[in-house]
């Protein structure tokens, strides 16, 4: 897939961005990347921005708040623009609340919006995935794991966040077949009215332990239903959901893939998960490239290049769709790939980019 020498210069990245700060070259110019959850997912991004920073020499803050929190995020943004940064990528958490304080840091800095947007601000420009169009991705995936309709369940961390809102609106219109369905509970879509949404389950701030409560419960609600499938929008959604149903199909409660599940992100359970059977696929986006990009774009325009800056304000990173086996044709995909990928060449690919065996 890449290069070998791809290994070689993230490790070095790596290596650079665990040097104490008054160890780096305080003339470089400073950029951050704030994320918005501590979670793993951020650690893929990381080796993406720390390869991008050692190509384009500047000195990276890579930080993480340890909730999906405004105000937390908002104190690690504020603390990288005190350590000099001069152009700042936000995950923004909740892009209506923290709209003027991401306009005052615009007026302040270069401001790029990554993964999660906050398009009604004055930020330079989005770096990711089309998240609705992922959504759809994840409809096809609930389509498959039920062709004769059933009853769904949406977990996410929280409704707020712009990308949350497109992947589940996507969803949902793919399995309606029209556009901007409502997402109430107890909504039926389709030509045949085969799918019918349960409910929309959010776990912030707590994250990925009230993620397998929420889990947990639903399994309870739909004991009696004979068609389900749970899908996990945020990365760690899908293990959540995973470690719940195996507790019930160890316990006795549940049949081995009587609950279907479908899941978004590239989480190393997900991946696992898909593997052994016990999740139908995952629609992923690109983490490393997020970092990658974000940072390279912030490199220029701390230096004065605004070039490669689209008209749009926007750069689309092209999701993937994993499954078992992969090689599924998806010739409908918008800013994705068009045919899925077996999930050992994917986990070959990420391992090499992390530098892993």
């Amino acid at each position: 897939m890449k290069s070998l020498r791809v290994v070689g210069f993230l490790t070095a990245a790596l290596a650079l961005g665990l040097l104490p700060a008054c160890q780096q070259n305080s003339s470089k110019p400073k950029v951050a990347f704030i994320s918005n959850n501590p979670e793993s997912f951020w650690t893929i991004a990381e080796a993406g921005a720390n390869k991008a920073a050692a190509d384009a020499n500047v000195e990276l803050i890579f930080r993480r708040p340890h909730q999906t929190d405004a105000a937390l995020q908002r104190q690690e943004i504020d603390g990288a623009l005190n350590q000099g940064a001069q152009a700042v990528a936000v995950s923004v958490i909740d892009p209506k609340s923290q709209k003027d304080y991401l306009d005052k840091i615009a007026g302040k800095v270069q401001l790029l919006t990554v993964d999660n947007d906050a398009p009604d601000t004055r930020r330079v420009c989005y770096i990711g995935t089309d998240n609705y169009e992922g959504g759809k991705a994840v409809g096809r995936l609930i389509k498959e794991a039920l062709p004769d309709g059933g009853t769904i369940a949406i977990f996410v961390g929280d409704l707020t966040a712009l990308n949350a809102r497109q992947r589940r609106q996507g969803a949902l219109d793919e399995l309606a077949g029209e556009k901007d369905v409502k997402a109430d509970d107890g909504a039926v879509y389709g030509k045949d009215k085969k799918y019918t949404l349960f409910r929309t389950y959010l776990d912030t701030p707590e994250g990925s332990q009230k993620a397998k409560q929420n889990a947990r419960a639903a399994i309870q609600d739909l004991k009696d239903n004979p068609n389900v499938c749970l899908i996990g929008l945020w990365a760690y959604n899908p293990p959540a959901i995973l470690s719940a149903v195996n507790d019930k199909v160890q316990s006795g409660q549940l049949k081995r893939g009587q609950i279907k599940i479908v899941g978004f992100d590239e989480n190393a359970e997900t991946l696992q998960g898909i593997a052994d059977g016990d999740i139908v696929g995952t629609v992923v986006q690109s983490p490393y490239q997020f970092g990658f990009q974000a940072v390279t774009l912030m490199a220029d325009l701390v230096r004065g290049d605004k070039s490669k800056v689209p008209a749009d304000g926007i750069v689309p990173i092209d999701f993937r769709i994993i499954t078992k086996d992969g090689g599924k044709e998806y010739p409908e995909t918008v800013h994705g790939e068009k045919k899925s990928i077996p999930v050992k060449e994917f986990r070959d690919q990420l391992n090499e980019l992390l530098g892993k065996k």
